[in-house]
């Protein structure tokens, strides 16, 4: 190449970085889509109070001259799903990519997931019919639009289920995985749950508690969870307790910093156990309190303790 060839490019780039307001920092650009009723417009407007620039059903077609116009000051939250009139899911995929291979960019796409039986009921309560069947009942519209998402959702670099979640619940997690006040620093959210209610959509990594001695079968312990030091003393007693968490805690220490490096922005890690109460809440708690006195910006979440209503959603 050239001295004339590259300083063209140079130049081509700059305009590039100057049409996405970017100086010294990456320009933050975050896609939020997911089935009807699934949360998306909540989403938005939490993100937008939050610090985003904020636009809903914006057509695809439209992103270049949006990112061609005046430059942008703040993070860009961008609402999409198949009611747009020029939606597919090649397209967002597409236009994610070419974003996440600009090296001045942090392009993410949230994808808001909901089981199909809560989207029914969602659908029942509003009385309102499903947009991909105006003429069918609601369940095949659910079915049919999840289908034509799927290859989006398998691209998603967060997966939020949105299922049990109130509207509330979801502006806090929305907040977690986006605040600005950091938006730079990798956000660890450490949760417990049951496997009788299966595995959290969206964790990034699991670990099985369940070969643990269980203090539910202590009839002093049983009422407890592993938020309590009596519990948490009669797990650290079983002779494999050691070795498990100081391994788990290694990989974790290990993996945080090579994920900052890729640009991750958050990350969860779950515990799981039979009813989610002792063992895997005692593991989340004893990595969260390990984590931020290394100076990790983490949360927790007992999602069973939560629907039990023994603790707040936080």
């Amino acid at each position: 190449m050239d001295r004339e060839d590259q300083s063209s490019q140079q130049s081509r780039a700059a305009q590039s970085d100057a049409a996405l307001g970017l100086d010294d920092e990456a320009q933050r650009i975050v896609f939020v889509t997911g089935p009807s009723g699934a949360g998306r417009s909540s989403a938005i407007h939490t993100l937008e109070d939050l610090g985003f620039e904020a636009i809903d059903n914006l057509p695809l077609s439209l992103l270049p001259r949006l990112l061609e116009g005046p430059p942008l000051t703040r993070p860009l939250a961008l609402g999409t799903d198949p009611r747009n009139r020029d939606f597919s899911a090649q397209a967002l995929i597409a236009a994610v990519d070419g974003l996440t291979n600009h090296e001045r960019v942090l392009s993410e796409l949230v994808y808001l997931d909901c089981a199909d039986d809560v989207l029914v009921r969602r659908f029942s309560e509003t009385r309102r019919r499903h947009p991909m069947a105006p003429a069918e009942d609601t369940l095949t519209g659910i079915r049919r639009e999840k289908e034509l998402l799927s290859p989006v959702r398998a691209r998603a670099t967060s997966l939020i289920d949105t299922s049990g979640l109130s509207p509330h619940e979801l502006r806090e997690e929305i907040a977690r995985h986006f605040s600005t006040t950091a938006p730079h620093r990798l956000a660890v959210t450490i949760q417990s749950f049951s496997y009788k209610r299966g595995l959290p959509t969206g964790a990034d990594m699991v670990f099985d508690c369940r070969f643990l001695i269980n203090p539910y079968w202590q009839d002093t312990l049983r009422s407890l969870d592993g938020r309590d030091p009596k519990v948490r003393d009669f797990i650290a007693n079983d002779p494999r307790f050691s070795a498990f968490s100081t391994q788990v805690l290694g990989l974790v220490e290990t993996l945080l910093p090579a994920y900052v490096e890729e640009g991750k922005t958050h990350l969860t890690v779950a515990f799981g156990c039979t009813g989610g109460q002792h063992r895997s809440v005692a593991m989340t708690e004893i990595i969260v309190s390990h984590l931020a006195q290394a100076g990790w910006q983490v949360s927790k979440r007992h999602r069973e303790l939560e629907r039990r209503g023994l603790i707040a959603a936080s």
